[in-house]
């Protein structure tokens, strides 16, 4: 299964926008990259608030900046788990109400085979890791002549795309849109579905999708002269097909205008619909992607309700029996509380339907009303899975 160290944007599945982990040093081209005035913030807020406050003179008592605002490796930690306890045993004969209480009290948690005995999951306002850590750094968005970023925006804006990178409030923005790449976003801005790691906007009745969006696609990527193009979007629940015809006409067009362009779409589940992923898995796309975003064991702490960790898997099983020769994707991401067996066995999960592409992603929060991370996980971490 191929490995892909990435760090991804706390957002959908996030995911497409990742900058490269680069295990052997922290540095990018000939720059070092660490330093506190390039460090990454935990909210739009907290950022904010940093770049406010006056810069104060340290003297040599003082303690380091790394040292006084953490590298990442202490605090965070999760909420641990509830253990599970036994029913008490039935008795033929009569219970008293204090003779059943006896017996509760006496059960050893430690017989339960099912307990989840020292894991820990996610929770909204649990407490974050202290700082961050070295290797975690991105450029911000460039207005250098020789930067595409602003071309990107416009382009955007003129055509009336939303971007997941804008919605999602990636931090990885300015090193994708610096260099000309960015994912459309397909189907409005808004969702049907409130993931506890996504920062899109949420509503049961969106907008009616654009009918002439899968024009406006075809036309934008056309301008960019790109060669390869993620195509993502929001769920739709609202939608008989979930918009998988939304999607299909749009790979259409845009093969129409450039037929040796290769498309990716990072898709929802459909709502586990076979004929929703057999119409997009025909439609002349390249790589079906959907992302199982987390371990089994904490699928409803993450995600809503409405998603789950064989249904997504099942999504990505069909895509591969109706287009055999389809490549098939998806991603995890880490921090989140997840055990390395956990993860392992997720990857024997989807290796057993065939899944040729997993990547594995760093969850960041993007504001204080989503999921704490637990931990940053170290590039060794990444290399080892």
């Amino acid at each position: 299964m191929t490995k892909n160290l990435l760090i991804p944007l706390a957002a959908t599945a996030a995911l497409v926008h990742s900058f490269t982990i680069h295990n052997n040093h922290v540095s990018r081209g000939n720059t070092p990259i660490v330093s506190p005035s390039s460090a990454l913030f935990s909210t739009t807020e907290e950022s904010t608030t940093a770049t406010q406050q006056p810069q104060q003179q340290l003297d040599e008592s003082d303690i380091s900046y790394v040292v006084a605002r953490g590298d990442g490796s202490s605090g965070g930690g999760g909420v641990p788990m509830k253990k599970k306890k036994k029913a008490p045993a039935e008795s033929t004969s009569t219970i008293t109400a204090n003779s059943n209480e006896r017996d509760m009290n006496n059960i050893d948690d430690n017989d339960d085979k099912e307990e989840d005995d020292g894991l820990v999951r996610p929770k909204v306002g649990a407490p974050m890791p202290n700082g961050r850590p070295s290797w975690f750094h991105v450029p911000a968005p460039s207005q250098d002549v020789a930067s595409r970023y602003q071309a990107v925006k416009e382009s955007l804006s003129d055509l009336s795309l939303h971007t997941v990178c804008e919605e999602a409030q990636c931090p990885n923005i300015g090193e994708c849109w610096n260099g000309g790449t960015g994912t459309i976003m397909l189907l409005g801005d808004t969702c049907t579905r409130g993931c506890m790691f996504c920062a899109v906007k949420t509503d049961q009745k969106p907008p009616e999708p654009d009918p002439f969006e899968p024009f406006k696609t075809a036309d934008a990527v056309a301008k960019w002269g790109v060669d390869y193009i993620v195509l993502t979007s929001v769920d739709r629940d609202d939608i008989p097909d979930g918009g998988a015809g939304h999607f299909a006409t749009t790979v259409e067009l845009m093969k129409h205008k450039k037929p040796e362009l290769l498309v990716e779409c990072l898709v929802s589940d459909f709502r586990g619909d076979e004929a929703s992923v057999e119409t997009l898995a025909k439609s002349g796309l390249d790589v079906y992607a959907h992302n199982v975003e987390t371990v089994e064991r904490l699928q409803k702490f993450v995600r809503d309700s409405r998603a789950g960790y064989w249904q997504s898997i099942n999504t990505l099983k069909h895509a591969k029996k109706a287009k055999p020769d389809l490549y098939t994707k998806t991603s995890l991401m880490l921090g989140l509380g997840e055990s390395d067996e956990e993860v392992i066995q997720t990857m024997k999960d989807l290796r057993s339907v065939d899944v040729d592409v997993v990547t594995f992603g760093q969850y960041l929060r993007p504001t204080e009303n989503h999921l704490s991370v637990v931990e940053y996980v170290k590039p060794e971490k990444f290399e080892h899975f």
